[in-house]
């Protein structure tokens, strides 16, 4: 890929992928051609066994993504390719916590209105100390229709009416004492630190992460439903070749190698 493509790809040691937003010039917002290149480096990281954790970071240090281009939007100048299509499906699905791969937010930057909500897709998020986060849709008359609406499932319900009623954002330091982003760091240091994360995610057993990926963020919505689908990973993960390896490297005090089987 080029400097000038809208998502790099770049791979770094180990299983950890990083995906890179690369629209410095509109504030890393998304466009349709950008949605489908990260839909397809998501479908593909989630297909490759040699990837257990993916680092979704932004180009840039004046935002991690503004969210949704309405100039590009509007125009209606852009032509995605059929593949970048289906990709803009697998993005929907990434916004909505529905990818089986772990998935670590390095926001470099500011993100706001559908760039915040981008970054709650992800699973753990590293914060730059410079960062603001917000849902700003109600200053230009609009609503957060992108997934904000949903933020009291992440927060208390007082806190996230304060900032979906406000439009107000909020520093990197109250969103980590609120529990949005894990971890802040100085801005030097944000990629750094979200693949550091996400080497401590690959390390384990990539069929557990995916079932307690599934398993802790069904049990949020519907407790009942995430107990009957424990039951159905139970079977599979106790009963799977790496559940098996796990054991041995513990006995023979080794690293465990997995197959993902």
């Amino acid at each position: 890929m080029t400097d000038s493509e809208p998502v790099l790809v770049r791979q770094q040691q180990g299983a950890v992928l990083v995906l890179r937003l690369n629209r410095p010039e509109a504030r890393n917002a998304f466009n349709p051609e950008l949605m489908g290149e990260l839909g397809i480096g998501l479908a593909e990281a989630e297909a490759d066994p040699g990837t257990r954790a993916v680092v979704l970071t932004g180009t840039g240090d004046r935002a991690f993504s503004a969210g949704m281009d309405l100039r590009a939007f509007a125009s209606g100048d852009s032509n995605p390719t059929d593949a970048q299509k289906e990709g803009m499906g697998v993005f929907n699905r990434f916004v909505q916590g529905d990818l089986g791969i772990p998935i670590v937010g390095a926001a470099n930057a500011t993100a706001v209105a559908g760039g915040f909500v981008l970054l709650m897709g992800c699973d753990v998020v590293v914060a730059s100390s410079e960062a603001k986060f917000g849902l700003p849709e109600v200053k230009r008359a609009l609503i957060a229709a992108g997934g904000g609406m949903f933020l009291a499932k992440r927060i208390p319900l007082a806190i996230a009416l304060e900032m979906t009623l406000t439009g107000d954002p909020i520093e990197a330091e109250r969103a980590y004492a609120l529990g949005l982003v894990n971890q802040v760091v100085p801005p030097d240091q944000v990629l750094q630190a979200g693949v550091a994360m996400a080497e401590r995610i690959a390390r384990n057993g990539p069929l557990a992460l995916q079932a307690t990926k599934e398993l802790v963020r069904l049990a949020v919505s519907d407790e009942a439903a995430a107990r009957e689908k424990q039951a159905e990973w139970a079977q599979t993960v106790f009963n799977s070749a790496d559940s098996k390896e796990g054991a041995t490297a513990f006995i023979e005090k080794r690293d465990p190698v997995w197959t993902g089987t």
